[in-house]
């Protein structure tokens, strides 16, 4: 059933459905086949929290519907109110294999409802204006009206005219956003409400990042005052110099009337927020602004050009449409139409223009911050978006509709993060449950719970992380020895739990230290001391990866810790390590040591990285490398066993590392193979299999097996070409070859060498001549 129904692939990509939209179809289904006294279907809505795959649970309902009624003749109408979201879901079936037809107009719709060649039909529900005129009704009871979106326009006069082109219709309503108390009560008119899956599900699911809200410079009117204030906390963590850079700036923007005063300080604020924390880690995570008007978004743009450190781009409605907040002085007009043409003049049409820039948003690199007005704010999907910044009054659906612009899942993102400039929910609950402020006291608080997280909840969850990183250390006598944490930290499951607190700690801290409201609301005792322990621990991190060689890194931890620390932490020198050096690069594989103190972490440096290399290379020559790690083995043993001191614990590593460089061991090989490194492996490979067997009294010498180790050399030389790696005929014909060779050399000999041990020899020769050809 998953298989037939449940699969589908999108723009190429297999897709299972996930367990809401399975358990979603089956009572949509089980709905479906209820009828009421007249024989019609009955109809009902499903609340899908956005980002929970609400467009995929209508293909796969459509395909069920389309497969399971076929007796039927079914016919699947989606109706969406919005000309992305029709693209969008349009797109969407054609990806699958599903042929969807969009109507293109009321007249166009009509056809595609009387044509019988569409199973599928995709169409704006205004279009259901000219069709309820020129239609007659159809009475079918199997026509499916998917309604995408239902609470809004849908439930009104179109959604009357629907019902009159369709009067005996199933009609299913999708919604992403919270139900209003008042919107419940209709339910009963449209149907019931026949599954849900809330944002605390999909935050519980991890299908969708929590949201995290902070509330900022809401003044509407901008004072010296309020601009003091600002410019203190702008600048708070700055240095004299870019400090007074930052002020000369603000300068020239006090001569400016007092809205675009405004603008650019919130620009400033914005321009520093993003920079400092977002912009360090490759152009990997993006920013969304909304703002109140077209003329706001272009002067927005135009203070994010002057201040030169973010890729901005605004995508708004063209100018002549009406707008409720647009401005009306002449020089804004002519500043928002300007602007136009020059969008017109390269891309040529609305539609390339907007599709142009939400490509390079959602795919491409170059974007950081995209500065929208209405446009965007809904059916959006940008993974990488992390950050809304709202400067524009909205309420109720429009606003949880645009706050889930950021929820999205992506690699590396913890949280979606809103900065309100307009107070929009001037106050959140402490215990971290929705506060159902401005405009959100019409929905159920029920259904709102985990849909935004005060800032002020991250205080507690840095305070269980720092307490969670001292108690990994909770067994440690003499809290100020660094060497005494070092050894604590050699096993490795130990490691791996401080690197993931110490990653989750950083995180919230950086959240904390970025959020001016977190930051005026720890004591600054409390503050202090968690940068002088993260200090500390990052420094400790940085010396365990060294001393231990390991290679973790825990996704965009690396630029974004060395960024808090360089921007919050007074520095003494921080050691920046990726990864441990290679050990054979002796030059810097020395200056490495060097950062390292006592000399046992030294010793232990070296040993994980010669261990490491020698595993590494283990497969080129396994007699070879297994002496080494014998003698790795033994020094660290008589080490742990006290038998030697730490400096001579030390002395033995550098001599089996330098040993190592150089290439040198004990192992004398026959002069027939003298040159030949090749053969030297499978010389070393085939005698250690044969001194395991009991024969004792073998009649061949040294030299009699550098010659078969050479005749072996010719057989690999003799097969081995570009492809051969995973070429299972030429393995064989090796074997093959091999098989003969080893038996005549039994034969030739009077060797007592069983089946198994030819095997087990051919197997290891394929696998060391797989890693040296």
């Amino acid at each position: 059933e998953l298989t037939q129904f449940f699969t589908l692939f999108d723009k190429d990509v297999k897709k299972v459905a996930r367990y809401q939209q399975y358990f979603a179809i089956k009572e949509i289904i089980k709905t479906i086949e209820e009828r009421d006294e007249n024989g019609n279907r009955q109809s009902g809505v499903i609340w899908h929290t956005q980002g929970s795959g609400k467009s995929l649970t209508m293909v796969m309902l459509a395909k069920y519907i389309l497969s399971e009624l076929r007796g039927y003749n079914p016919k699947v109408i989606v109706v969406t109110d919005r000309v992305e979201l029709d693209k969008q879901i349009h797109k969407t079936f054609s990806h699958t294999r599903l042929k969807a037809s969009r109507a293109t107009s009321g007249s166009h719709l009509v056809d595609l409802i009387n044509d019988n060649h569409s199973d599928i039909v995709t169409t704006l529900v205004h279009k259901f204006d000219t069709a309820s005129s020129k239609q007659k009704p159809i009475e079918s009871r199997d026509i499916f009206v998917l309604v995408d979106e239902s609470h809004r326009t849908q439930y009104g006069e179109l959604h009357l005219k629907m019902k009159k082109v369709f009067p005996n219709a199933c009609y299913l309503g999708f919604t992403g956003t919270p139900l209003m108390k008042k919107e419940k009560n209709t339910l009963i008119k449209f149907g019931k409400l026949i599954h849900k899956y809330t944002i605390a599900d999909g935050v519980r699911d991890k299908a969708i990042v929590p949201l995290l809200y902070e509330g900022k410079m809401v003044e509407q009117s901008v004072n010296q005052k309020a601009i003091d204030h600002r410019l203190e906390m702008i600048t708070r963590n700055l240095n004299d110099k870019q400090k007074e850079e930052v002020k000369q700036r603000w300068s020239k923007y006090e001569k400016l009337a007092s809205s675009e005063q405004r603008i650019y300080l919130i620009a400033e604020d914005i321009n520093k927020h993003f920079v400092e924390n977002y912009k360090t880690q490759g152009s990997q995570f993006k920013a969304m602004l909304a703002t109140n008007s077209k003329i706001e978004a272009i002067r927005y743009l135009e203070a994010f050009e002057e201040l030169g450190d973010l890729n901005c781009a605004v995508v708004i409605s063209p100018p002549d449409q009406r707008e409720g907040h647009e401005a009306v002085d002449q020089e804004s007009k002519d500043k928002v139409q300007r602007f136009w043409k020059r969008m017109m003049d390269r891309y040529g049409t609305p539609e390339k223009y907007e599709d142009a820039i939400k490509d390079e948003f959602v795919n491409g690199d170059e974007l950081d911050l995209l500065i929208v007005v209405d446009k965007l704010l809904t059916g959006f999907d940008a993974p990488r978006a992390t950050v809304l910044y709202v400067d524009k009054p909205m309420k109720e659906h429009t606003l949880l509709q645009a706050i889930a612009r950021v929820n999205r899942l992506y690699e590396g993102k913890d949280y979606g993060l809103i900065i309100d400039y307009r107070g929009l929910l001037d106050k959140l609950d402490e215990a971290m449950q929705m506060y159902s402020g401005a405009g959100l006291e019409n929905f159920d608080p029920e259904d709102l719970k985990g849909a935004i997280y005060d800032v002020i909840s991250i205080i507690g969850s840095l305070r269980q992380y720092y307490s969670d990183l001292w108690q990994i250390f909770a067994p440690i006598k003499n809290k100020n020895d660094r060497e005494e944490y070092e050894v604590w930290l050699e096993d490795e499951e130990r490691r791996e739990e401080f690197y993931g607190v110490l990653s989750n700690f950083g995180r919230n801290l950086g959240i904390a230290l970025e959020s001016e409201k977190i930051y005026n609301t720890l004591p600054p005792e409390e503050l202090q001391k968690y940068k002088k322990d993260f200090k500390f621990f990052q420094d400790l991190r940085k010396s365990v990866k060294l001393r231990y060689s390991d290679t973790i890194d825990h996704k965009e931890y690396e630029a974004k810790m060395q960024k808090l620390m360089d921007n919050y932490i007074a520095a003494e020198e921080v050691i920046r390590i990726t990864n441990p050096v290679d050990i054979l690069n002796a030059k810097a594989f020395e200056e490495e040591l060097e950062r390292l103190q006592s000399k046992r972490a030294k010793a232990d440096a070296i040993r994980t990285r010669l261990t490491k290399s020698v595993h590494a290379k283990w497969d080129e020559n396994p007699s070879y490398y297994k002496k080494f790690s014998e003698r790795i083995q033994e020094a660290i043993q008589e080490y742990k066993d006290k038998r030697i001191s730490e400096a001579e614990y030390l002395n033995r590593m550098k001599d089996i590392m330098n040993d190592y460089r150089r290439g040198e061991l004990s192992e004398r090989y026959p002069e027939i193979i003298k040159e030949n490194r090749n053969a030297q492996a499978f010389y070393g490979v085939t005698k250690d299999i044969l001194s395991e067997t009991k024969e004792t009294a073998a009649s061949y010498d040294t030299n009699t097996l550098g010659d078969l180790a050479l005749k072996i050399d010719e057989i690999i030389q003799e097969h081995q070409k570009v492809d051969w790696h995973d070429n299972v005929e030429i393995h064989n014909r090796i074997a093959q070859e091999l098989d003969d060779l080893l038996f005549d050399f039994k034969e030739k000999h009077n060797l007592d060498i069983d089946f198994d041990t030819i095997d087990k020899i051919i197997e290891q020769i394929k696998t060391v001549a797989l890693r040296r050809y």
